[in-house]
Formats: C-alpha cells, sequence, structure tokens
C-alpha cells in the first residue's frame, strides 16, 4: 500500500497543504515580497469622520452589537457551536474585519471625485456595509462559513468599485456573496448589477427563480425565468398561477416556449398541480392536458406514469416528479403500515398488481416511513416478480436512481446478500464498486449519496462484502488523492475511519479514539456541562401534534412524570414539567391541540420560550415524519440531543445539523413508537436527575437489558431498530465531513 493512504489522516489534516487555497498561496507569497502598506490596509483613520457620515457608522455598530449579542451576551464573541473554527471565524468577520472596513471606506482616496461627490461614495460605501450586517443578523440560519466569505467579498468590491474595476472584479468572482453585495452596493441598472443576476441566474435558477420579487421588473428577468423552466418548473407554476401580479406577470410576459406551455397548464388542466410532472410529455405533445388529466384521476395509474417517467430518464421536469413520486408512493408505504397486523393478502393488496420498478421506487422513496415489516414484504413481492432476471437488469432498468439508498435499506434490513445472490461475480462486484465510486462528483454539499455509504456500513454482516468494500475505500482514497481531489480525500478518508470503527467493540475508549480521528467532540456521550444554562438547569423541548397519534403519544408521555419526582402545570397552549428533586430540569411540551391549533400551541410556546430567552438544549419530536418539517424549523444551534424518530434519511440529518451544528441524533430506521421512546427519554432524564453526563453505550446496554426482558420481545425488534448517536454514521459523518471541508476554507 503506497504512502499517501497510510498517512490519509495526516493528510486530511493537511488537506489544505496538499491542496493550496488561493489565500494560502497569498500568505505563501508574502513571505518573499516585502510590500508597501497599502492605503486599504491601514488600521487608523487618516481625517476625523464627518458628522453626515458618522450616522452610518453608528448604525454599522448598533448591527455588530445585534449580532454580538445573539448569543445571549455582549463579549465580543459571536457563539455560533462548540467548534471554535465557526465561532471564531464568524466572529472576526463580523466584528474586526467590518471594523476595518469602516476605517478602510474613510480612507479611500477620492481618485478625481470632487468632495460632494466623495462623501455620497462613502456614505453609499457605509450603507452597502450595514445593509450586509442587517442580511446577516435577519437571516434566521446564517451559516457562518458563507458570511465570512462575504465580508471579504465586500472588502475586495469596494476597493475593486474604488478603483474603477468594479466590473472586472464581478466577472471574476461569480458567487452569491458577490451578488448580495453588488445588490447593496449598486443602483438598479448598474451593467455590474445586470451581469452578476443574469450569470447566477444561468448558473443557479433553482435558488435564483425564489429571489425573483428582487428583479421581477428587470429586463434580464426573462432569462432567468427561461433558466429556471428547464430545471425547476414547478416554482415557475407557482408565480405563474400567483396573484401576486409582478411576479405572475414576470412569467407570463416570457416568450420561451416552454414556459407558455406550464402558462397553459396553469390555465387549462382540471388539476394543473398533478399535471405538471408530466411537463415533458405536454410540451413534446406526447400527450394532451385531456388525457393527463384522465392519468392523475387514477392514483394508480398517476403512479405508474410517475414511474414510467422515471424509466424512460425523462429530465425535463426531474425534480417536480421525483417529489410527486415520493409524495404520492407515501400512500402504499402509509397503507401497509396501518394494516401491520393483518394477514398479508390484506395488508399488500394495494401493491398487488405492481412490477419490480414500480415496487423499486415505492422503497426507496419511502424510506423515511416504511416499517421493517412493510420493506420486507414489499421487497419479497419485487424479488418474486423479478424472475427470472436478475437484480442488475432491475437497476438498469430504473436508470440506477437511488440504488446507493436502496443498498443502504438492504443492508440495514438484512437482505443485501440475497439481493446480490440473484448476480454472478461480475455484476455484484462492478455494482459494489460503483456504490463506492464516485462520491467525490458534485459539489461540495452534495452529500447524499456518500452518508447513504456511511450508514450502510454499519450494517453489513457480511465479512468477506465488508473486506471488499474496505479495499474499494482505499483505492478511491488513493485515486482521490491522486487527483487532489479535495472533496473526495476528505469524503474516502472520513469512510475509512468510520468503517474501521463500525467493526469495533462498543466502548468508551473506541468512541473517544473515533472522536480523535474525525476531529469531532465526543461521540460516545453529551457532557452534563453542555446541557445546561447559566443557572444550571437542562431546559428540554417535546413537539407534539393533534392527530389521533399525537394526542396518544402525549397522554403516554405524562405517564413519565408520575413518580413523585416531577411536578406539572398547565396552560392554555403548553404543560411545564420541572423536577423535584435531584439536579434541575424544566420540560416544555405544547398540548397536542386539534390541527391546526397544534401548530398555534407551537408557535405560542417558542415565542415564550424566545421572549425569556429560554434556549433548550434537548429537543424530541413526537409524531410521524410528515410533521418532521415543522420540528426541525423550531431546533437552535444551542440543542445538542435530537430524537426525531424516523431521521435515517441525508436530508433530514443535514436539515438537522443545519441548525443544531453540535447535537446528537437518535433517530429509527422507522417511525417511532411510544413504547420505546418513553425508556429512552427516562434513561436521559435519569442521568441528568443525577447531574451525569449522558453517555449512550451505557445508555444502550442498559436499554437492551430492559427491552430483553420477557415480554418485550416484540418492543425489543422496534428498539433494535433506533440508532444511537454514536452509531448514527450518517450524523457523524456530515459532521466530520463539514470541519474537516470548512477548515482548509480557513
Amino acid at each position: 500500500m503506497n504512502k499517501p493512504f497510510l498517512h490519509y489522516i495526516a493528510a486530511l489534516a493537511l488537506i489544505g497543504c496538499i491542496l493550496p487555497t488561493d489565500a494560502q498561496a497569498q500568505r505563501k507569497k508574502k513571505k518573499v515580497t516585502v510590500k508597501e502598506i497599502s492605503i486599504y490596509d491601514i488600521d487608523t483613520l487618516k481625517q476625523p469622520v464627518p458628522r453626515n457620515r458618522q450616522l452610518w457608522h453608528d448604525k454599522i455598530d448598533k448591527e455588530q452589537k445585534r449580532a454580538d449579542v445573539s448569543d445571549g451576551a455582549v463579549d465580543k464573541l459571536i457563539y455560533f457551536s462548540d467548534d471554535t473554527l465557526y465561532t471564531n471565524g464568524i466572529t472576526r468577520a463580523i466584528l474586526t474585519e467590518v471594523d476595518h472596513l469602516q476605517k478602510m471606506v474613510e480612507n479611500m482616496p477620492a481618485n478625481g471625485r470632487d468632495a460632494v461627490a466623495d462623501n455620497q461614495e462613502k456614505i453609499r460605501c457605509l450603507k452597502a456595509v450595514n445593509d450586509m450586517l442587517v442580511g446577516y443578523n435577519t437571516d434566521v440560519k446564517p451559516d457562518p462559513i458563507f458570511y465570512k466569505k462575504q465580508v471579504a467579498n465586500m472588502h475586495d468590491l469596494l476597493i475593486a468599485r474604488n478603483e474603477g474595476k468594479g466590473m472586472e472584479f464581478v466577472k471574476n468572482n461569480i458567487s452569491f456573496q458577490t451578488l448580495n453585495n453588488v445588490k447593496v452596493l449598486y443602483e438598479t441598472n448598474a451593467p455590474e448589477r445586470t451581469f452578476i443576476f443574469t450569470e447566477m441566474g444561468n448558473r443557479e435558477p433553482q435558488i435564483m427563480i425564489k429571489r425573483l420579487s428582487e428583479f421581477a421588473d428587470a429586463p434580464f428577468a426573462d432569462n432567468v425565468v427561461a433558466a429556471a423552466a428547464k430545471v425547476v418548473p414547478n416554482e415557475l407554476f407557482n408565480y405563474a398561477s400567483s396573484t401576486n401580479y409582478v411576479l405572475s406577470g414576470a412569467v407570463k410576459r416570457s416568450k420561451d416556449p416552454l414556459v407558455q406551455t406550464i402558462v397553459r397548464i396553469s390555465q387549462e388542466s382540471k388539476s394543473p398541480l398533478k399535471a405538471m410532472p408530466f411537463l415533458n410529455d405536454i410540451h413534446t405533445k406526447k400527450k394532451t392536458i385531456a388525457e393527463i388529466d384522465k392519468i392523475t384521476a387514477d392514483h394508480d395509474l398517476f403512479y405508474q406514469n410517475l414511474v414510467r417517467l422515471k424509466t424512460e430518464n425523462v429530465l425535463l421536469g426531474g425534480d417536480t416528479y421525483t417529489d410527486e413520486l415520493k409524495y404520492r408512493g407515501l400512500k402504499y408505504v402509509r397503507e401497509m403500515n396501518d394494516l401491520h397486523e393483518a394477514k398479508d393478502p390484506v395488508r399488500f393488496k394495494c401493491i398487488e398488481n405492481f412490477p419490480p420498478e414500480v415496487l423499486y421506487f415505492i422503497i426507496v422513496y419511502g424510506q423515511d416511513e416504511i416499517y421493517t415489516s412493510s420493506f420486507l414484504g414489499t421487497y419479497r413481492r419485487m424479488m418474486e416478480r423479478l424472475k427470472p432476471t436478475t437484480g442488475d437488469s432491475l437497476l438498469e432498468k430504473v436508470h440506477y436512481d437511488k440504488f446507493r439508498t436502496f443498498i443502504r435499506m438492504c443492508a440495514g434490513y438484512n437482505v443485501l446478500s440475497d439481493f446480490l445472490a440473484t448476480m454472478d461475480g461480475e455484476h455484484k462486484n462492478k455494482l459494489m464498486r460503483d456504490f463506492i465510486a464516485g462520491l467525490e462528483k458534485g459539489k461540495d454539499n452534495d452529500l447524499e449519496d456518500a452518508v447513504d455509504v456511511a450508514d450502510a456500513f454499519g450494517s453489513i454482516q457480511d465479512s468477506s462484502l465488508a473486506a471488499f468494500l474496505d479495499k474499494q475505500v482505499k483505492d478511491n482514497y488513493e485515486l482521490a488523492y491522486k487527483n487532489r481531489s479535495k472533496k473526495g480525500v476528505i469524503i474516502y478518508g472520513l469512510l475509512a475511519t468510520l468503517f474501521e470503527g463500525s467493526k469495533a467493540v462498543d466502548s468508551g475508549n473506541v468512541a473517544a479514539q473515533q472522536s480523535e480521528k474525525l476531529n469531532l467532540p465526543p461521540i460516545n456521550l453529551v457532557q452534563n456541562k453542555n446541557l445546561l444554562d447559566d443557572s444550571g438547569r437542562v431546559y428540554e423541548q417535546f413537539f407534539f401534534y393533534g392527530d389521533e397519534d399525537g394526542k396518544n403519544s402525549y397522554a403516554s408521555f405524562l405517564g413519565n412524570f408520575k413518580d413523585g419526582k416531577w411536578k406539572m402545570t398547565t396552560s392554555k397552549y403548553w404543560s411545564t414539567i420541572t423536577s423535584t428533586t435531584g439536579k434541575p430540569i424544566t420540560i416544555y411540551a405544547n398540548l397536542p391541540l386539534t390541527e391546526p391549533e397544534d401548530e398555534e400551541a407551537q408557535k405560542e410556546l417558542t415565542k415564550y420560550l424566545n421572549d425569556n430567552n429560554i434556549k433548550p438544549t434537548i429537543v424530541v419530536h413526537r409524531g410521524h415524519s410528515y410533521h418532521l418539517p415543522l420540528t426541525m424549523d423550531r431546533l437552535i444551534k444551542e440543542t445538542r440531543i435530537v430524537m426525531l424518530g424516523s431521521c435515517g434519511g441525508y436530508h433530514n440529518l443535514g436539515t438537522v445539523l443545519d441548525h443544531s451544528p453540535d447535537a446528537h441524533i437518535i433517530s429509527s430506521k422507522q417511525v417511532g413508537s411510544m413504547a420505546v421512546n418513553e425508556p429512552i427519554i427516562k434513561a436521559i432524564n435519569d442521568q441528568l436527575l443525577e447531574g451525569k453526563d449522558v453517555d449512550w453505550i451505557t445508555t444502550w446496554k442498559g436499554l437492551n437489558g430492559y427491552f430483553a426482558t420477557k415480554g418485550r420481545e416484540k418492543t425489543k425488534e422496534t428498539f433494535d431498530d433506533y440508532v444511537p448517536p454514536h452509531k448514527n454514521l450518517g450524523a457523524i459523518f456530515i459532521k466530520a465531513y463539514r470541519k474537516m471541508l470548512n477548515s482548509t476554507e480557513e
């Protein structure tokens, strides 16, 4: 084995040396080049600030203080997470570097402007800096790396503008940071503004079309609208149907043929939302709008035609019909789940007439909600109808869509060997090589495939297959190293570390070693001190919903607090449960009021917590997965433990960590169960009452013993589908990847 792989951890730590950034290159140059200090680098004012501009400095200072106090303290530190990379980076950008921007603007040479024009220019620049800070402070989910880059971008853009090189800078720095800064620094009709909005519309139409209100009346809006129609036609449909005449007008006035097809669907279809997935059929005149309306009126026919689009590999409107495929497929998953105690002929009647490719899509797009038994029943029927063909022929038919998700699910439900047995050795090896290969492709934040691979590692029992995958990871690491792929080096280095750890025995020492290798805080425990507020109290928040399941869950939840260790009070919208013995704990749980009052209860509780500066460090979601987005939207960066029931998918894990970057996530391969949730919650609170750290290895050993007792066999099967944080390889991978990637950008 060559030297690069043997030292991959060192390579990860020193990836900035392997793949130097522009900033590093500049630093190297500075070591050998003595350069005269520029007027833009001087950190003292050359002249006093006149009163009319001091008003803008005061506004900027106010926004800086607002950012500083966002973590509850004015201490010249903007806390983002326990990871000092994020906290120090955003603190330096917003506080230190913005201070320098203020001085730099004041010191800027007039470059031929008279006193009046120079004053107006400097006010414009200061206003732009202030608007940038307002944008940061009003962002409900600020990305510290993004804003660190935006401040640096503003610095360089101000200099370029002052030297008459604004357009040159914009063309050489096409990014959202440049777009945001140009928007606040340049006039509406400025060529720099037209260029960056048009260029970003072509490069990032999915994001830019969501910002249509910012430029709907501008001439370049037509270009952005036409580009968006090809990739996010549903967004165009929403605007075409909008009662906002500015937005709808921007779409309807477009001469682009595809945009006009979207407009026709919005106006002529009986069920336009259902018709939109078939945009390609209508646009190419393969089917009329009336024919599509007949298809969408029959749910089974509708679903099978959505699968047809997949097997035909239709690219136009891919996200639109994929979203619909997932949404419509959940009907079958939920029906099978609801009939989990019925005999198979009854339970699986809803899928009896479907061919294997349709069953495949029900499985992979139903991953967040499918029960173990529902998966196995669907999988068996898929395999029976597949005969005499092979598993690889099925994957070819579906164009390998979500094949890593499918393999991960097969590994998790212990049928991977069965699926692979349908293939000869050559095709089996090719499939598993493809499973590992190519994870470095796409943008830096495209991690879904890599997370599927990471999650699969912990479930593979076949030792020969595990050894084969281990070698593939190492081979791909070495290839990424050779090709100087930063993303590839990080992904495969982390997978190698996770793969090694997934084979190790559960122990605190092993987990500690894993944390050290991954450069993460402990993955096997949450320190008690990190769960306390300044007064030494732990705050928890539980989210309940107003359907029947939510009401039952709430009643079951209350049973945890009848042992004399707690007292409870109930208001109009929530219950407050406080410990009466041991360490102080306060739990807030919104009442499961009938929908939509349940959301109102959550909103009122969240407002109360915000008004009283209460930041729950433990959050528990008690509800079906379709309620999950509402819970995740209310997560905060201070949260350290998140229990979300079914949350195995990358998008859910990524969203949780976007909001709560230090969270330890308890998830399940299927929906949560009251009989499992309550013992887990009790085990956590018992440790907190004693002032202990929450130790996942000890907790799970105790719970395994509890569920292994006689009479709990069926519940034990459900518990076995729960994944503790130290085994949640997908979440661990995302944390480690983000930290490693961002460390190379410092």
